[in-house]
């Protein structure tokens, strides 16, 4: 029996197995031999898109802040000028409203880490499973209300005759009424579950068999808290810092809500840009918290507290 080897016939398609791949596979095997082009491929539209709104927007406004405004047409003028930085640097008026806000900020974000170190620790260690989750869900919970009604909730807590002053009554205490202090509650309130969620993260994260080794070497329960849990925690602390901090510096609704007279450098800016209409003025003070928040990032980042993150 003698094998014929079969010729291809003229005009007929050519086998499957010699068919070039279509472009689609090419590409497909290019980015599998590739996990460089594949991460590359991945990151350049959200990374295009940070720059796009983000940079660019911060680029915008830094820009801006050199800018002056005809006093006569009250439109933006191109001619650049130091005027509007140097001014909120050197103003007294600014000066005390950039150590207002700045002080503010610093006692909403030490208050909500006083009440959240218990609350997290209760939620990790103490609670059982179930609990655990009812107990997260209830520190999400606020986060679900819109911010205008939490704001204006305080706002009667706080008034005249409100339930704070109704609930002090027996005791001989008054509200603080609206004012650095009421910025200061309202915002506290507003940004707990930014600082208990990170808190409660880190002590999620220390082994139940850390505590009891320590225990069982004879450390008091403080003292493993100080030098077992605290350095452990270092890293959820200051990124619960950082979202109370920053979000209290750059608010400027509730001060307008329950603050009274009281003014931050968000109301500055936020009057600047509606009733004054002065766009580089406004930009100008923007600059200040921006940068404050940028030095702080700065200072956390040298000191190595976010490697374990």
């Amino acid at each position: 029996m003698t094998l014929q080897t079969q010729h291809p016939v003229p005009g007929a398609p050519p086998a499957a197995s010699s068919v070039p791949p279509p472009r689609a596979n090419k590409v497909s095997a290019l980015l599998h031999r590739s996990p460089n082009l594949r991460l590359a491929g991945l990151v350049t539209a959200p990374a295009g898109w940070l720059v796009l709104v983000y940079i660019a927007a911060l680029a915008a406004l830094l820009i801006t802040a050199f800018w002056t405004v005809d006093t006569f047409t009250g439109k933006v003028s191109t001619d650049w000028t130091t005027e509007n930085v140097v001014t909120v640097l050197t103003d007294p008026v600014y000066q005390r409203i950039t150590l207002r806000t700045l002080w503010i900020a610093i006692a909403v974000t030490l208050i909500d880490l006083v009440l959240a170190l218990p609350m997290a620790f209760f939620i990790a260690k103490v609670a059982s499973p179930r609990w655990q989750k009812l107990l997260v869900v209830a520190v999400l919970m606020p986060l679900w209300a819109s911010y205008l009604v939490k704001a204006y909730a305080w706002r009667n807590v706080l008034a005249d005759g409100g339930l704070l002053e109704w609930l002090g009554a027996p005791v001989g205490l008054e509200s603080p009424g609206y004012g650095e202090t009421a910025v200061i509650l309202t915002l506290s309130y507003i940004w707990l579950p930014f600082m208990i969620l990170p808190v409660y993260a880190g002590f999620d994260r220390v082994p139940d068999s850390l505590l009891e080794a320590s225990a069982d070497l004879g450390a008091k329960p403080l003292t493993t808290v100080r030098l077992v849990m605290f350095p452990l925690l270092v890293p959820s602390i200051i990124a619960g810092t950082i979202l109370t901090f920053s979000l209290s510096l750059g608010d400027y609704i509730t001060a307008q809500i329950v603050g009274g007279t009281t003014q931050m450098l968000g109301t500055v800016v936020y009057a600047n840009v509606g009733a004054a209409n002065n766009l580089p003025f406004a930009a100008a003070v923007s600059l200040v918290p921006i940068a404050i928040i940028t030095l702080y990032l700065f200072i956390v980042r040298r000191s190595g507290a976010l490697n374990s993150l």
